[in-house]
């Protein structure tokens, strides 16, 4: 005959490993979204064909320094508004110049080949180019730059690099 005192300990000891199990679970979810890695979903069109409207995308939080091709997450409290996620074009002390005519982009003097347009950049916005990236700022455009509110426009202009939430790392 089995002892019930002990069969009852037995069962509230897995149950309290389950508890824990779950407990730590959830905290180590809790503190890699936090810290370390959120989901975004894209908004309007100015990055297809690369992201599409109202995709989920998986960002990195982790402090790091952008790179050029980079798609990063742009914070809303940019003078812009809204949550941003485009492609850095430029960094700190680039200069930036378009040819709209023949829609191509120049850094630094050189043409970038940008196999991720959606089409060559003929939307003219309200900065004036050349632009040359100030310090602790990037130069950022949609890949689909007909369709896109970038730093082509003096509302989002070149973006402080303290306002990037993250680089996506998953689309």
């Amino acid at each position: 005959m089995t002892n019930q005192p002990e069969l009852r300990n037995k069962k509230n000891t897995d149950l309290l490993e389950w508890y824990d199990a779950i407990i730590f679970a959830i905290t180590v979810i809790v503190l890699v979204y936090t810290f370390g890695v959120r989901v975004v979903r894209v908004v309007g069109h100015s990055m297809d064909y690369t992201l599409q409207d109202k995709q989920l995308v998986l960002i990195s939080s982790l402090p790091y320094t952008p790179a050029y091709g980079d798609i990063v997450v742009i914070d809303e409290y940019t003078q812009h508004g809204e949550t941003l996620i485009k492609r850095v074009i430029g960094q700190a002390g680039d200069t930036i110049d378009i040819d709209f005519s023949a829609g191509i982009v120049y850094r630094n003097g050189v043409a970038l080949e940008e196999p991720y347009t959606a089409e060559p950049t003929y939307l003219k916005e309200t900065v004036i180019f050349p632009v040359t990236v100030p310090q602790g700022c990037l130069f950022v455009m949609g890949d689909n730059r007909n369709r896109s509110t970038d730093s082509r426009d003096a509302d989002v202009g070149c973006v402080d690099v303290r306002d990037i939430l993250g680089k996506v790392i998953v689309h």
